[in-house]
């Protein structure tokens, strides 16, 4: 048993299209080929440890480009966009969780899946935004993160590129709609049941037993004592304790899911 310390995240749905736009100028991307991802086991020497990722050339690995460097071109003319958003604010919010599902002009959806990252470390910008403004931490929630993002385009491209960090899509039109996302360990994710942790010390399946009081979404708590799967991982998931619990898809799981930041009593079940 371990005290360990939870978030919550969500499949958010915005809307976007499959060509390019005025409406719709913000690129997602498919992964790109020479994107190699590091596992706990590999040994990169002259790289970073800190780089969870690389690009394949043929002198070797190289640390892949950072979020700055793919937003103004690094990776134009390979193909790779799959689809447009309204803003890179939208895009931001889609790479921090992980997945989600997206409206298209014609009132179809299509779900989008983790498909890897440039491998750069994860910087949060609520943690950034609360030490800049003197916010305190359990006062900076996504929805308004998101909302000090939105009303002002250019502050929000400076503070969004301070995240080196790039996630990478696919498309999945195949997913049933009522299906939860897709998690890392490519199963669907169930609401308050699937978890996300980190990956360099724990194995997608692991059972996890919990005890924790988070917010319910409408002021009020609810207290989880309930068996959990680990299915899912997170560039800011980082620990043996830390654990993200994936809340749900739309508008009021994201507001629920900006709320937990919260101790749990994290108990690992290992067989003998």
């Amino acid at each position: 048993v371990d005290a360990g310390f939870t978030t919550g995240y969500f499949e958010p749905e915005f809307e976007g299209s499959l060509t390019r736009s005025e409406a719709f100028p913000t690129p997602l991307y498919g992964r790109p080929p020479d994107l190699v991802t590091r596992f706990p086991e590999d040994d990169w020497p002259g790289l970073d440890k800190a780089l969870s990722a690389a690009r394949r050339t043929a002198r070797g690995l190289e640390p892949f480009a950072e979020r700055t460097a793919i937003e103004t071109g690094a990776l134009d003319g390979q193909g790779l966009e799959i689809l447009w958003l309204r803003d890179p604010v939208d895009r931001f919010v889609l790479q921090v969780q992980g997945s989600g599902r997206v409206r298209l002009p014609d009132g179809s959806v299509t779900r989008l899946t983790y498909s890897g990252r440039n491998g750069h470390p994860y910087t949060s910008l609520g943690r950034v935004l609360s030490q800049r403004e003197g916010i305190p931490p359990e006062q900076m929630t996504m929805d308004r993160l998101v909302a000090r993002l939105k009303a002002d385009p250019a502050f929000a491209r400076d503070l969004i590129r301070l995240n080196k960090s790039f996630v990478f899509f696919a498309r999945r039109d195949d997913l049933p709609a009522d299906s939860g996302p897709i998690g890392g360990a490519g199963l669907p994710l169930t609401p308050l049941r699937s978890i996300a942790v980190d990956r360099a010390v724990w194995p997608y399946g692991l059972p996890v037993w919990i005890d924790a009081t988070i917010p319910d979404g409408s002021g009020g708590t609810e207290h989880l004592t309930r068996l959990m799967l680990a299915q899912d991982t997170g560039s800011a998931i980082l620990g043996a304790a830390r654990m993200d619990l994936f809340v749900g898809s739309g508008a009021e799981a994201g507001h629920r899911a900006g709320l937990i930041r919260h101790s749990v009593a994290f108990t690992v079940l290992w067989p003998r």
